[in-house]
């Protein structure tokens, strides 16, 4: 059994939102990486690419995803599942939001323009 006690070195913030790395390799996981993330109001993630499947549980306030041109508005207690290789955007509404994300421990991200695929370092 592993612990993972919280830590401000799992926080990552950028002008987005903030990732609280949860499991992950570099805390004792083997195959799953999990964070939070809180968005503020009307905060949008860039258009990217992940090449592994990743679940999103809101839990609170509501997350607009975006997933090769198919949009969903979802509300705290709602899951979305979005495919690996599939382009897609997260962005809040008018208030802010947190969700619960999973995904296959070394999943990486490519961004419009940015051929070289980047890990996350909140799942790492």
């Amino acid at each position: 059994m592993q612990v993972v006690a919280p830590s401000p070195a799992h926080v990552t913030a950028t002008p987005n939102a903030v990732m609280t790395g949860l499991a992950a390799p570099s805390r004792g996981s083997a195959e799953l990486s999990t964070w939070r993330v809180r968005m503020e109001a009307e905060a949008a993630g860039p258009v990217h690419t992940a090449d592994r499947e990743q679940v999103w549980t809101v839990l609170s306030g509501a997350l607009e995803f975006t997933c090769e041109g198919e949009a969903a508005t979802v509300s705290a207690g709602g899951t979305v599942i979005l495919p690996a290789g599939a382009t897609r955007r997260v962005q809040t509404g008018r208030g802010p939001a947190e969700a619960l994300v999973a995904m296959t421990a070394g999943g990486t991200v490519t961004t419009p323009g940015s051929p070289e695929p980047r890990r996350l370092p909140w799942a790492e």
